[in-house]
């Protein structure tokens, strides 16, 4: 039997909630509809996306990161300061970011498996030991010199409309590269769908003979891998490097990703709605912006967005399981 969702699924809820929202902003605000806010909105929401697929693969196997924050801007740092020694190109600085990141995501996978303490404890302790580690040899010091390659950018099109140039750069092409790959990986391939089972129940996981520690390896490793991608993005964005700039970004992204519809307990959740989720957020905060409200009500909004997400989820999941019972 196919099994169709029905129109009241969370990703349903979700797009529905966001369309919604953005007819509310674009009634209250003539820039929000405009086609140079929806790019500024690409654009900056790149990084969070991205780190979002990362962060969406380690809930759904049952695990949480929050180290990531302090894994992009080590990334960052290495990166720029080699490529202003040795140069490079853009290639080479996706090796060097992402080859940082996945180091320091394959150490949080050892010490989650080996030390078998819940893994928001021990990314937590990454979280401070990796940003100490990085303002102690850093000095704080911020990086604002990038090779000139580097700044003159990539663009693979360009599009001029009325005058202003849409240029379909670094930060756009990556998140597409990324979601295809995060894709394809949890849909189409068996580390996925073995993934996907670790998350729903790990002992019956063990028992079919997957190898827990190794889609560790592979999880934890993926997130440091997209921490780095997401280094090299920001830093084309903002040309800038600052040891701190990153602090509380995780609760930003465990945010989108947990209004996706992702579990926190694992074994649950789309790429969809993980992309949904990050739209929600990205138009609640750009509208919010637009509106000249104070963004220090941003976070009690979002958070009561969060709120009835997740209280709608929970109520949705309660429904089916007193049907099925």
């Amino acid at each position: 039997m196919v099994n169709i969702k029905k129109p009241w699924s969370h990703e349903w809820l979700l797009a529905a909630t966001t369309a919604l929202l953005a007819l509310v902003f674009a009634s209250q605000s003539a820039d929000f509809l405009t086609l140079g806010n929806l790019y500024d909105l690409v654009n900056n929401y790149a990084m969070l996306l991205i780190l979002a697929c990362g962060l969406f693969i380690v809930l759904i196997s049952g695990g949480v990161d929050i180290s990531f924050p302090a894994i992009t801007i080590i990334a960052q740092y290495v990166m720029v300061t080699l490529l202003m020694k040795v140069g490079g190109n853009f290639l080479v600085a996706f090796l060097i970011a992402g080859g940082v990141g996945m180091v320091l995501g394959l150490a949080n996978a050892v010490l989650v498996n080996r030390l078998r303490v819940p893994s928001i404890i021990i990314t937590l302790s990454t979280l401070n030991i990796f940003y100490g580690l990085l303002l102690y040899l850093s000095k704080g010091v911020w990086l604002y010199q990038y090779p000139s390659w580097f700044e003159g950018g990539m663009v693979l099109m360009n599009f001029n409309v009325g005058g202003d140039d849409y240029p379909i750069g670094l930060p756009i092409l990556t998140l597409l590269v990324v979601l295809v790959v995060t894709g394809v990986l949890m849909y189409s391939t068996r580390v996925g769908r073995q993934i996907y089972a670790m998350g729903g129940n790990r002992e019956a996981a063990s028992r079919l003979g997957f190898s827990i520690f190794r889609l560790q390896l592979f999880v934890y490793g993926f997130m440091g891998l997209l921490s780095g991608v997401a280094g090299v993005v920001q830093s084309y964005t903002v040309m800038t490097v600052a040891p701190d700039s990153l602090l509380g970004y995780e609760l930003t992204v465990l945010a989108a990703v947990v209004l996706g519809g992702t579990s926190i307990v694992g074994g649950r959740g789309t790429l969809t709605g993980t992309v949904l989720g990050v739209v929600l957020l990205a138009i609640l905060q750009n509208g919010l912006n637009l509106l000249g409200i104070s963004s220090y009500w941003h976070t009690l909004i979002t958070g009561l967005v969060i709120v009835v997400s997740i209280s709608t989820t929970a109520w949705s999941q309660r429904s089916k399981l007193e049907v099925l019972s």
